[in-house]
C-alpha cells in the first residue's frame, strides 16, 4: 500500500489549458460584427420598402461592403476586428508618434524614466526601508516593484520533484490571488548573452595562476569564451492596484509613502510564497539594477558591457532608447531589431508541466519570454464564471430554438468554464494569462529567421503563435520589460 502510494506520488501529472473563448455577443458574432450586420441588414430591408429592386442595386455596396466586414477573415480575424488597429496605425502615423529621438541636451524632469511613448510618464520611487526601486504609473495607477528569482533547471528535475514545485506553484498563485490589492503579475525570463564574469570569478577563486603556460592558457580561453556564452535570467514583477489598495495606502499614510508600506506587505507575502516553493529570490531590484534591465532590452550590444562593470548604467534617468522606429511588423531600436509573437493558443490537449522547453531552452536566440497574470478575488472571479455559464446555456438554447448544430469548440468552452468552477470551489485562484515572446537581432534576416525557430519551437510545444502587427512597440514593453505593462 505504501509502496504504491509512493509510486502516485512520483508520477507527473498532465495538465490542460482553457480555449481562448471565441464566443460572441449572440450566435458567435462579436458586438463589432453585429453592428456591421445590422447597418447591412438596415440598407437591405429599406432599400426594399422604398424602392424595390432598382433601390437594392443602388445601395449594394452598402450591405456588401458591411457583409465582406462581417464575415471575410484576414489571418484568422474579421475585417471589421482589424479596423481599430488600422485606424489607430494610421492616426500615430499621421502625428508622427512611430518616431522617437531622445532629446540629448534637454534633461529629463527629476524622478521620470526616459523612455519613448506612454512610458515616458512613469515615476521612479526608492523604498526607504527596504532599497527596492519602484516603477508608479499615475494614469493606471500601480506601484511595481521587481524581484530577481533563481533556481534549479526544472526539465533536469526528477518527475516527483517537478510535480511538487508546480503544485507548490499554484500555491504562489493562489496566494497572490487572495489579498485583492495585486494588478499585475509578471514572469519574465530572458537570454542575456554572457559576460564571463562567472566564469572570471570561478577562476579567481579557484585557479592556480602561477604564470605558466597551461594558466596562461586558460586564462585567455576565459575571457574569449566568456562573452560568446549565454545565460537565463528570471523576474517576477508585482504591480500593485492602488485604487483598489485605497483604503491601506490611508492608513499606511498615503501619497507614495503609504503605497509603498502596502506594497511591501504584498512583497513580503510573495517572498515568503516563493521560498516555500523552492524558489530562491536575490532580493528586490534597486533603481539602479531595474535601469541595467531596461537599457539591456533596448540596447542588447551593451548588455555584456554593463554586466561586466557593474556601476555603469546605473541610472534610469539615462537607461531608455536613443532612437525607436517602429513599423507594421517589428520595432528598431539602438543596436537589435525586434518583433513581439503573442502566444494566441495554450495546447489543447493534455500536456506535461514543462511543454515549454522547446521555446525557453531555443539556443542562439536573443529572446524575452513574458507571462502576464491577472489576478481575480474569489467573488469576482464567481460572479465571472456565473455570467460566463448563463451565457453559455442561453446561446445554447438559442442555437437549438433556430435549429444551429452544437459543435465541438463550444462545447469545450462551457467544460472549461465548469472546470474553473470546480477549481475556484477547491480553493485555486483564477487568473487570465497573456503570453508575450520578444525577439530580438541585430539584423532585420536574423531576425526573420529567429522569429521562424521561435513559431517553430511553439508548434513542438503545442502552442500558436501569431505576429503582434500595428502594436509591436506597446507589445515589446510588456514582453521585454519588467514593469506589468498591458498592451
Amino acid at each position: 500500500m505504501a509502496a504504491s502510494k509512493n509510486e502516485t506520488v512520483s508520477e507527473l501529472v498532465p495538465v490542460k489549458f482553457s480555449r481562448l473563448a471565441r464566443r460572441g455577443v449572440l450566435l458567435g458574432l462579436s458586438l463589432s460584427q453585429l453592428i456591421t450586420l445590422a447597418i447591412g441588414v438596415l440598407a437591405i430591408v429599406g432599400a426594399l420598402y422604398a424602392g424595390g429592386g432598382q433601390l437594392l442595386a443602388y445601395t449594394a455596396p452598402v450591405w456588401v461592403l458591411s457583409a465582406v466586414l462581417t464575415w471575410v477573415p484576414i489571418a484568422g480575424r474579421p475585417v471589421v476586428e482589424w479596423l481599430p488597429v488600422g485606424c489607430w496605425w494610421l492616426w500615430r502615423t499621421t502625428i508622427g508618434q512611430l518616431i522617437y529621438r531622445r532629446r540629448v541636451v534637454k534633461p529629463r524632469p527629476a524622478g521620470t524614466l526616459a523612455l519613448p511613448g506612454d512610458m515616458a510618464r512613469l515615476r521612479e520611487y526608492e523604498d526607504p526601508e527596504t532599497g527596492a526601486g519602484m516603477i508608479h504609473d499615475p494614469h493606471a495607477g500601480t506601484l511595481t516593484a521587481v524581484c530577481e528569482v533563481t533556481h534549479p533547471a526544472f526539465v533536469l528535475l526528477d518527475p516527483g520533484e517537478q510535480e511538487r514545485r508546480v503544485s507548490s506553484w499554484g500555491r504562489v498563485l493562489a496566494t497572490v490571488c487572495r489579498s485583492g490589492r495585486v494588478a499585475t503579475l509578471q514572469v519574465l525570463e530572458r537570454t542575456l548573452p554572457d559576460s564571463g564574469t562567472g566564469l572570471a570569478e570561478w577562476w579567481a577563486s579557484h585557479g592556480a595562476d602561477d604564470g605558466s603556460w597551461a594558466s596562461t592558457t586558460y586564462r585567455e580561453l576565459i575571457d574569449r569564451a566568456g562573452p560568446a556564452g549565454e545565460r537565463h535570467a528570471s523576474t517576477i514583477s508585482l504591480a500593485l492596484d492602488m485604487g483598489a489598495a485605497a483604503r491601506q495606502i490611508r492608513t499606511a499614510g498615503g501619497g507614495m509613502r503609504g503605497a509603498a508600506a502596502v506594497l511591501r506587505q504584498e512583497m513580503a507575502t510573495l517572498t515568503a510564497a516563493l521560498r516555500a516553493a523552492d524558489l530562491t529570490p536575490s532580493g528586490w531590484l534597486g533603481t539602479g539594477q531595474i535601469a541595467v534591465i531596461l537599457r539591456s532590452a533596448y540596447d542588447p550590444a551593451i548588455a555584456a558591457t554593463l554586466e561586466r562593470h557593474g556601476q555603469l548604467g546605473q541610472d534610469l534617468a539615462t537607461a531608455g532608447p536613443v532612437a525607436v522606429n517602429e513599423s507594421w511588423s517589428r520595432l528598431r531600436t539602438d543596436s537589435a531589431h525586434h518583433a513581439v509573437l503573442w502566444v494566441s493558443e495554450w495546447p489543447r490537449s493534455m500536456v506535461y508541466p514543462g511543454f515549454l522547453s522547446p521555446v525557453l531552452l531555443s539556443t542562439g536566440i536573443q529572446r524575452a519570454f513574458s507571462l502576464l497574470c491577472t489576478p481575480l478575488r474569489s467573488d469576482q472571479a464567481a460572479r465571472d464564471i456565473r455570467k460566463k455559464k448563463v451565457e453559455h446555456i442561453s446561446d445554447m438554447a438559442q442555437r437549438q430554438r433556430i435549429g444551429q448544430i452544437e459543435d465541438a469548440a463550444q462545447t469545450a468552452e462551457y467544460q472549461d468554464v465548469l472546470q474553473q468552477e470546480a477549481d475556484l470551489t477547491a480553493g485555486h485562484g483564477v487568473l487570465r494569462y497573456t503570453g508575450l515572446i520578444a525577439v530580438s537581432a541585430p539584423t532585420v534576416d536574423e531576425l526573420d529567421a529567429a522569429v521562424a525557430a521561435i513559431e517553430q519551437a511553439a508548434i513542438q510545444a503545442s502552442c500558436e503563435t501569431r505576429l503582434l502587427v500595428g502594436q509591436q512597440a506597446a507589445a515589446f514593453t510588456a514582453a521585454a520589460l519588467p514593469l506589468c505593462r498591458r498592451i
